[in-house]
């Protein structure tokens, strides 16, 4: 196959590769099976062991908890979140999220290498490095632990208040993308090219679209995975390697609270990929309060000009404001007038 692909140019490959790829969501599956496919073959003779991680996120405990260096995977979108920029994906809240902390991805690694060097099994042994089916976890307690964690520790100069909508309903996902992606971004970019800057709004939102895109397969899809392999290999670990206090090669993922390494994971991003210091919460809560104050009072004018709009064409709208008004004018003489008898 990369043999075909040196001659080919790169429309000819665009063409092939619906057909190639077939049932996989992408060519990183597709890929990935490929190796599997070689490794089987020709290390047959050899001792070989592949490790499938699911989703690869932030450290659990090792070199420290949340650490992670790269937007790769969900962690690009959760900032995305937490700066307010991704305000709706296409997922369901029940979808399992199979996350797996990459320390565990390394552990297993490492211990599934000691066990084929030492007990040279005759097959390729094979290892689903998952969460889901010992330890579940789902895309709606993902959403918010993201949402909860980035309110209470918030990204610096964030675009919005951080809120996410998942839903699974194509023509929600596609209303909400208009009005909560596209139309804010696009009315940023006007305002950026009015004050002199250039705009860059639409090429986020068009760079976190692709990656949406990507993950859509799997946040909307639940599997159960065999992890037979995953029990032996830790039943053969010694009872002082296993132990998720001491972490040496602790892979046990039943162990793993996830509400502690959602806080991490998000704390991580803001820390060692955005390089944000935590010293700067204040300013960034303070930014968040008033993104809030700016919300509820462009919903407040936004809520009186429909109101005006309708009561300048509607008798009976207008009836109603004035009834509203001239109740609250009532409400108010007598709560004055309490006022005075009580004194």
């Amino acid at each position: 196959l990369l043999c075909f692909f040196r001659w080919m140019d790169d429309g000819l490959v665009n063409d092939i590769t619906p057909k190639l790829i077939g049932d996989r969501p992408n060519t990183y599956i597709y890929t990935k099976a490929l190796a599997e496919y070689v490794v089987q073959k020709e290390g047959a003779n050899l001792n070989t062991a592949i490790i499938r991680p699911s989703i690869v996120g932030a450290s659990w405990k090792e070199p420290f908890p949340g650490w992670i260096d790269n937007f790769n995977g969900p962690s690009g979108l959760f900032i995305a979140a937490g700066k307010g920029i991704l305000r709706t994906m296409r997922a369901s809240n029940s979808a399992v999220a199979d996350l797996v902390p990459v320390d565990v991805v390394v552990n297993t690694t490492l211990a599934a290498a000691w066990y084929s060097g030492v007990n040279r099994p005759r097959n390729v042994m094979v290892y689903n490095c998952t969460t889901g089916g010992t330890n579940p976890f789902h895309w709606g307690e993902v959403e918010y632990h993201v949402i909860s964690t980035f309110k209470r520790n918030p990204l610096e100069q964030a675009f919005r208040r951080p809120n996410v909508n998942l839903t699974s309903n194509h023509l929600l996902y596609h209303y909400w993308i208009a009005v909560s992606h596209k139309a804010p971004a696009f009315l940023y970019d006007i305002y950026l090219r009015i004050t002199g800057r250039s705009p860059r709004m639409m090429k986020t939102i068009i760079r976190l679209h692709k990656a949406m895109v990507l993950l859509e397969y799997f946040t909307n899809k639940s599997w159960v995975w065999n992890t037979e392999n995953m029990t032996m290999l830790m039943n053969q670990l010694n009872p002082e390697d296993k132990k998720a206090s001491i972490c040496t090669f602790n892979f046990d993922v039943r162990q793993l609270h996830w509400a502690e390494y959602m806080e991490n994971y998000c704390l991580g991003t803001k820390k060692y990929v955005l390089n944000e210091e935590m010293s700067g919460l204040p300013a960034a809560r303070k930014h968040l309060n008033k993104l809030r104050n700016i919300r509820y009072g462009f919903n407040t004018v936004l809520v009186i000009l429909i109101w005006r709009i309708f009561i300048a064409r509607s008798q009976m709208a207008r009836n109603i404001w004035y009834f509203v008004v001239s109740l609250c004018y009532k409400f108010l003489s007598y709560f004055r007038a309490s006022s005075t008898m009580r004194y």
